[in-house]
């Protein structure tokens, strides 16, 4: 076959997952930076495509188009991405990595991922960047950060779980295929399905909610917000954590790794070990 089958992608994965586990914590950190970068350049492009095409439906169909740029990047050049990482489950339940160390790994990537999208939020605030199209890039990213501190703690948890479900599978997808163009075919649809949908992913909103708080605080952008409408008094730091990160990391890790990561353990590692025992037998 000119492809992995799934149940040779939770073979391949029991070792992917030890060696993620096992990344010295400095080296996890800077891959999880770069992660984070990643993720956020996807952002900020999808967001100023969508700003710049008109009718507003188009806009939002072409900027999903082009989020997916930003998982590629990390699945390609390579990086340690929280929500892909959830998979680390199956190597878990293979006993392949302890919890602790799968834990610490899940930590120190999503500390990483942190960064990473912080940095790139103060970049493309800073830089002005943002000032695009009469300040309508601004007026999209302020938008866009306050509707995500609005929502309710179960709408965000049960987009996270739809969300990571949807990355995980282009994860697995992407393992699926032996060369550079079918990685970047299996990592394109569900990504675009999940942007579409507005689903929430924590790791793209701690570049988005974070260039929304620095963008509300310089005054052309903030005045250009509040012309068009947008109420930027539930945009703080308290609710960016309290109502979006912390519902929607909690959901991204129950899509990921309860269900993606075991259902595929169960149906292709722990039946083959049952069929191996029968087989002895």
């Amino acid at each position: 076959m000119n492809f992995f089958s799934p149940a040779d992608v939770a073979q391949n994965y029991i070792e992917i997952g030890r060696s993620k586990a096992n990344t010295p914590t400095v080296k996890l950190i800077i891959l999880a930076i770069l992660a984070g970068l990643f993720v956020a350049l996807g952002a900020i492009a999808s967001t100023t495509v969508a700003v710049a095409v008109k009718p507003a439906s188009l806009g939002k169909f072409l900027g999903a188009v082009v989020f997916p740029g930003g998982l590629t990047m990390v699945l390609i050049a390579g990086s340690e991405l929280f929500t892909g990482n959830c998979l680390l489950i199956i190597p878990l339940l293979e006993k392949a990595v302890t919890a602790k160390k799968m834990v610490k790994s899940l930590v120190f990537t999503y500390i990483g991922n942190f960064i990473g999208s912080i940095l790139l939020a103060a970049g493309v605030v800073f830089s002005h960047q943002i000032s695009l199209f009469d300040n309508g890039v601004a007026v999209s990213v302020i938008s866009t950060a306050t509707a995500k501190c609005s929502i309710t703690f179960g709408d965000a948890l049960i987009k996270g779980i739809l969300c990571n479900f949807l990355v995980c599978i282009a994860v697995w997808i992407s393992f699926t295929a032996k060369d550079i163009v079918g990685k970047i075919i299996g990592v394109f649809f569900p990504i675009l399905i999940f942007v579409l949908c507005g689903f929430e992913h924590s790791v793209a909103n701690m570049y988005y909610l974070f260039a929304g708080l620095f963008a509300k605080a310089i005054p052309a952008y903030a005045a250009a917000a509040t012309a068009a409408g947008v109420d930027t008094s539930v945009l703080t730091v308290g609710r960016m954590f309290g109502a979006n990160l912390l519902p929607v990391t909690i959901g991204n890790i129950i899509g990921g790794a309860l269900c993606v990561g075991l259902p595929y353990w169960f149906i292709y590692l722990r039946r083959k070990k049952k069929m191996d025992i029968l087989s002895e037998d």
